[in-house]
């Protein structure tokens, strides 16, 4: 029989006494993780590990959980930015302290996730959010779209048709955003003999790669984009390389980089 510390860490650090004797937890157990520290009643019916996130044991005190954003983040979908506070979901929709809460089924689903992120976030942040989970196959596009009543929310329609599961990386969706926002044509993951796959590839003339975080990781990262960028330049593609950073502080001028760009590489074809 599981030990309550067990059980606990499988759910997340933090369950209600009906889930923990669904998971094989006995009260008798329970009782002696609570007498020993290994666990703490956080509320009527709560328990949680000692270490457990403080968020969701917020949640959990109030009947709820992470959801929307919050939970996109917990989940390793691709998230712009953290939320300034939690956001949550509850079957009763009541105000929590510190917390934006949605009103919802429990417990939710990624198809849940998603629906709530494209319809509480800005367009970029919930189709960064979509895509990813589309990407990853915890959403499938037909049940996304089936969420969305056409007569109804045609806008948010029209921006889950933009989503694109062959995108490589948040920084690939940013930049392919914006730029189709500024009424470029982008294409993605275009083949360039010798070479690979270009990330995007601004009205068939200027390309663009992402940075990420862990670029150039090791020496043999370092050569491999060395000669790709080489080979970008043999076969004539301009490519303009990108940071997360730069696209979500510094958009305009990302824009206005690439258009720049267009302007002299366009003009000596």
């Amino acid at each position: 029989m599981r030990t309550v510390s067990e059980a606990l860490v499988a759910l997340g650090g933090v369950a209600g006494t009906r889930t923990l004797l669904l998971a094989g937890v006995s009260r008798r157990r329970l009782e002696s993780g609570l007498s020993e520290g290994s666990v703490q009643r956080v509320a009527r019916g709560v328990y949680a590990l000692p270490d457990a996130d403080p968020v969701l044991i917020h949640a959990a005190r109030h009947h709820a959980a992470p959801g929307c954003v919050t939970a996109a983040l917990a989940s390793g979908l691709w998230v712009v930015k953290a939320p300034e506070r939690p956001h949550l979901a509850a079957r009763h929709g009541r105000q929590i302290p510190g917390c934006v809460v949605h009103r919802s089924n429990l417990p939710m689903t990624p198809l849940d996730i998603v629906c709530q992120s494209l319809r509480c976030l800005s367009p970029l942040e919930g189709l960064t959010i979509a895509e990813s989970a589309v990407k990853k196959g915890q959403v499938q596009l037909a049940a996304l779209r089936a969420r969305f009543p056409a007569a109804r929310e045609k806008a948010m329609l029209n921006l889950i048709g933009r989503i694109r599961p062959q995108s490589g990386s948040i920084i690939e969706t940013i930049a392919r955003y914006l730029l189709e926002e500024a009424g470029l044509t982008v294409e993605l993951q275009v083949n360039v003999p010798g070479m690979g796959h270009l990330d995007l590839f601004v009205d068939g003339v200027l390309g663009i790669e992402a940075d990420g975080y862990a670029h150039h990781s090791s020496r043999e990262a370092y050569r491999e984009d060395r000669r790709r960028w080489n080979v970008t330049v043999m076969r004539g593609v301009p490519t303009l390389r990108v940071t997360f950073e730069m696209l979500v502080r510094e958009p305009a001028e990302f824009v206005g980089m690439v258009r720049r760009g267009l302007a002299v590489y366009g003009a000596a074809r």
